[in-house]
This record gives C-alpha cells, structure tokens and sequence, in this order.
C-alpha cells in the first residue's frame, strides 16, 4: 500500500453513484495522465461490467470478488492487496466491511 501523495491531478467533482449511494466514487487525472478514482463501498452483493480493464486495489476493508465466466471460485481481498479486472468483461463483489477502494484505469 502507498502513501505516496500525487502532485498535479484533476479531479472531477461529481461523485460516481452506484447502487442507491452504497457504492461511491470520484475519478481524478494523476500527473501521468492515469485515470484512477476513490471511493468507499458499503456491505453489500453487487454485479458490474466494466469497458476499460481496471485495477482495484482494498485500501481499507474486506471483499470476496467473482471473476466473470466463473462458478464459484470467490477470492478474498482486503487492507493492501488488489485485483484485475480485463477490459468488457464483468465480476461480482461481496462487500463484507465497509471498504475504501482505489481503482486504476488500464
């Protein structure tokens, strides 16, 4: 897990909400030009399907991930560790502690 802060980034203000406001977000340009955003998502099961691949890294909390195309391999991510997600696929996420998340736009 880094802490390092990123100098020179553009924030959009207007927040990603998903699910009735269980799943949050805001998306920033960093200095390189990466989009990432940061959000916090609250317990709960949720689907999504995804356009650009991401990576999703557990800043704080615990989530059992089902990668698309699967049946029953759940994989458990929490405080420091991260997932990939290929780009037009799709995944389900088990939200077991609320959870403070960094997602990375490959």
């Amino acid at each position: 897990m880094s802490n390092i802060i990123e100098k020179r980034v553009d924030l959009i203000k207007k927040a990603n909400i998903y699910f009735d406001g269980k799943i949050t977000s805001r998306n920033y340009t960093n200095g390189e030009g990466v989009i990432k955003s940061l959000g916090v998502m609250l317990p709960g099961d949720y689907s999504f399907d995804t356009k650009a691949a991401e990576n999703i890294e557990i800043i704080s909390g615990k989530v059992e991930v089902l990668f698309g195309g699967m049946d029953s391999n759940w994989e458990t991510f929490k405080d420091g560790e991260s997932f990939d997600i290929p780009a037009n696929s799709s995944f389900e996420i088990k939200v077991d502690e609320i959870t403070d998340y960094c997602c990375t736009y490959l």
